[in-house]
């Protein structure tokens, strides 16, 4: 779905509704292969509303999506259930009218509003940094390979403050330079 501002200025008195079934899998996994494996249909709730010169989205999404584990890359579901509002000028001066936490997009001549885009965004915004598959959750141990292993956070603190020790043999060399220490 894509508008102009000028298409939108129909809906000032009563807002667009759209209530639909979005199949994104296709660009959601070509754009971003290596965050999302795949995409459920997306099921969107809300409208477009017209005021004064601006077009504002105001949504509900639904959808669940395929993404590799933090930990393993084991595929994982995630269930996304979450709203987004977006709003769209033509003038740099409108900018005033709204807060700073507000999202807002000057549009540069007669560019289309891509609700598509938007919609994929604001998806791909929503995956979390950190993603575990159930088994991880429960504490199934950290996967590992020829010669390399997955560690805590914790072990690897752990680790690091054993490995800065210094070699007793080069405990004399240390005190010849002294501000080196600070530096790191």
């Amino acid at each position: 779905m894509k508008w102009s501002l000028a298409e939108l200025h129909r809906y000032q008195n009563e807002p667009l509704h759209i209530q639909s079934t979005f199949d994104l899998n296709a660009s959601l996994t070509k754009l971003f292969p290596d965050i999302i494996l795949g995409a459920a249909p997306v099921k969107v709730d809300g409208y477009v509303t017209y005021d004064d010169g601006d077009a504002t989205i105001s949504a509900n999404v639904k959808t669940t999506l395929t993404v590799p584990s933090s930990r393993s890359l084991t595929p994982v579901q995630l269930p996304l259930d979450f709203d987004f509002s977006e709003t769209y000028i033509d003038d740099r001066s409108h900018f005033s009218r709204y807060e700073d936490d507000e999202v807002v997009f000057l549009l540069q001549d007669w560019e289309l509003i891509d609700f598509d885009t938007a919609l994929a965004e604001n998806i791909v915004e929503q995956v979390p940094l950190r993603v575990l598959s159930a088994d991880e959750k429960a504490g199934k141990p950290m996967p590992n390979g020829k010669g390399w292993s997955v560690i805590s956070e914790d072990d690897y603190e752990a680790e690091k403050r054993q490995n800065q020790k210094v070699d007793p043999r080069l405990a004399k060399l240390q005190k010849l330079f002294p501000d080196q220490d600070e530096k790191k």
